[in-house]
């Protein structure tokens, strides 16, 4: 209780110097008049002018001569408004500290009352994003953003927490990283801050689930070392999407049904027209987003390992047939190509082989293409 009470008495620095200065100034004003102008000596001068300020008057110096009435009056009026700008400030400062207090005692309890929760570090350009993803599925959040400004447009309630502190230089970030937190999510555009803030949660909870940003490529390592259990990097990610969109017209999306065992012979055909095999979309029947499986090959070699990895594996053979009969053998193959030319005569020889449902299909397009085949 005694701490708390001393934290919410404090009051800011720059307040304090003003207040000093302005006491110095007010009873150097007043010693200096009183010798000059009451004719006193200096230790009475001091006496006078401190009596004179805190409007005690005990009246064993009384101005007689119409210049000593005002200079008494100045330094009576000034002494009061001193004190008057003393207290409001130490009365505004207490109403501040008490709203922050009470604010945080609210904060605190919201929290108490969630079952589980993310914890987000950051607001900025990548924060906003993850909080957006979040809030969308419902999910309880703890946002920690120092820069109040950045934050006035959230509204808080039961699910959703703003504290603004920097998670550097406080250790409650450490404390909320337990048992109740599902993710601590890092996305400051700073990998120094982010390391610090992962070292700080990895001591104290070894248990927690860190995903880190990291801005650039060679701080993956620290940030893995630190205790990150995934890095994230949306400036790599955002030029890998570059890419695609530089390329879009030499990306092909090609809707087919086939079965397993044709799948080699599929391949064959890719890699002879000289196309990679990006990633292979399985469509649920009537479900928009599909299973996504990255592959990134144009080597026939991976294709021909691949196939004999499935001889060999009996089981793993059948968890993927059992993938196509799942999706009735419904999926689509992302590829790119030099030219469109060569995604013509590819898209011609697969026809031969296999049943071309639709070429850039949307995902809606595909959803109902899924659900006429279930029907």
């Amino acid at each position: 209780m005694r701490k708390i009470t001393i934290k919410i008495l404090t009051i800011p620095t720059k307040f304090v110097t003003s207040g000093i200065l302005l006491i110095i100034a007010l009873f150097v004003y007043g010693i200096v008049g009183s010798h000059f102008i009451m004719g006193l000596n200096l230790i009475d001068s001091i006496y006078y002018s401190v009596i004179t300020m805190a409007t005690v008057g005990y009246g064993d110096y009384l101005p007689k001569t119409g210049i000593q009435k005002i200079f008494a009056t100045t330094l009576a009026l000034a002494g009061v408004a001193l004190l008057a700008y003393v207290f409001n400030i130490i009365l505004t400062n207490f109403q501040d500290k008490m709203s922050k207090y009470s604010k945080g005692v609210k904060k605190m309890k919201a929290i108490d009352n969630m079952d589980d929760y993310y914890i987000l570090c950051g607001y900025g350009r990548v924060g906003k994003v993850v909080f957006e993803e979040l809030t969308k599925r419902k999910q309880n959040v703890i946002l920690f953003e120092k820069d109040e400004d950045m934050t006035e447009n959230i509204e808080e309630n039961n699910s959703v927490v703003v504290i603004h502190k920097d998670a550097t230089e406080d250790d409650l970030i450490s404390k909320l990283a337990g048992d109740k937190c599902r993710s601590v999510i890092i996305s400051t555009g700073d990998d120094v801050t982010n390391l610090f803030i992962v070292l700080s949660i990895r001591e104290s909870n070894p248990d927690a689930w860190i995903v880190s940003r990291a801005s650039k490529e060679e701080n993956h390592s620290r940030l893995r070392k630190a205790g990150a259990d995934k890095i994230v990097s949306p400036e790599l990610i955002g030029g890998k999407d570059l890419y695609f969109e530089s390329t879009r017209p030499h990306i092909l999306k090609i809707t087919v049904r086939h079965s397993l065992d044709e799948l080699y012979d599929e391949f064959k055909i890719i890699s002879k027209h000289g196309c990679t095999l990006e990633n292979i979309q399985y469509h649920l029947p009537g479900i928009e987003t599909p299973l996504t499986r990255k592959i990134n090959t144009m080597d026939i070699k991976d294709g021909k390992r691949f196939r004999d990895y499935l001889e060999e594996n009996d089981e793993q053979k059948e968890a993927i047939e059992n993938l196509y009969k799942l999706v009735n053998n419904t999926h689509s193959h992302i590829i790119s190509g030099p030219d469109r030319a060569t995604f013509i005569k590819l898209v011609d020889e697969l026809k031969k082989h296999e049943e071309v449902l639709g070429i850039n299909l949307t995902k809606k397009e595909v959803a109902k293409l899924t659900r006429e085949n279930i029907k």
